[in-house]
């Protein structure tokens, strides 16, 4: 299935006015499972780095988090990194339009060739990793940017079932990826081999929350690709399954997985 051109028709219908992007986010964050992880390890992020630091969104994409986090964190100045030059000016478009272009910058770049050295104290890489090849040329990108003791957060789908796969010879239920998910041991090996250290993985998308991404992303996803359709029989579709993956995303987030189709990374410098 092919994601992007949602991507792109989500932006182009959430265009406009800014109250209407400020509604994507809003249902995002409320939709998203890996928003839900990310928002409760985005607090302890920064309790523990404090104020006037330097973050990089790696693969900012349609600028959810860049928008979690310069709202979350005043003083903190973010960069978003994504390869779609579209992206790029239009989230620069509306963040300055939103208030927050001195703070929030967005550029085009390939994460395989940025490094900005001991520049960022935090760096966020949420569902990039699967898309990039030569992704421990990305980690040592990323380790030399960080500051000494910087930190590193990284949400991408398992091994464990991730991208909609359960054995090697699926293929992944979004074609953009290039892998369907990482073990722990994969991911904590190439980071270390990269120069991090202090390395932690958990599970997310446990089984509350594959259900809910099945309920709330994949089927929708497949009806989209079918037809556009069905942007107008959504509404309803949401309106009898959102509460069920609300719940579910509850759970989800309240639990302990010993296995699950998501990893939450950190990792230090």
């Amino acid at each position: 299935m092919q994601y992007e051109p949602i991507k792109k028709s989500l932006r182009k219908f959430f265009s406009g006015p800014l109250f209407m992007r400020k509604l994507l986010y809003f249902f995002m964050d409320l939709l998203l499972l890996r928003a839900w992880h990310l928002k409760r390890a985005l607090k302890k992020t920064g309790k523990e780095l404090g104020d006037n630091i330097h973050v990089l969104d790696a693969g900012s994409g349609l600028g959810q988090y860049s928008w979690r986090m310069c709202r979350l964190h005043r003083s903190w100045n973010i960069d978003g990194i994504d390869i779609n030059s579209t992206e790029v000016e239009d989230c620069n478009r509306w963040f300055r339009r939103a208030g927050c272009g001195e703070r929030v910058q967005f550029i085009s770049a390939d994460l395989t060739k940025y490094c900005m050295p001991e520049k960022y104290s935090f760096i966020l890489s949420v569902d990039v990793m699967e898309h990039i090849h030569d992704d421990v040329k990305v980690f040592s990108g990323f380790f030399k940017s960080l500051k000494k003791n910087g930190l590193l957060l990284i949400s991408t789908p398992s091994d464990k079932g991730g991208s909609g796969t359960h054995s090697e010879d699926d293929e992944s239920f979004i074609d953009e990826h290039v892998r369907n998910g990482y073990s722990i041991l994969e991911i904590t090996e190439k980071l270390e081999k990269s120069g991090f250290s202090s390395i932690k993985a958990s599970y997310t998308y446990g089984k509350p929350g594959n259900i809910s991404w099945h309920l709330s992303m994949k089927y929708p996803v497949k009806m989209l690709n079918i037809s556009k359709i069905f942007f107008v029989i959504l509404p309803f579709y949401y309106l009898v399954f959102f509460p069920v993956s609300i719940i579910l995303n509850i759970f989800d987030v309240g639990l302990k997985h010993k296995s699950g189709t998501g990893l939450l990374v950190t990792a230090r410098k």
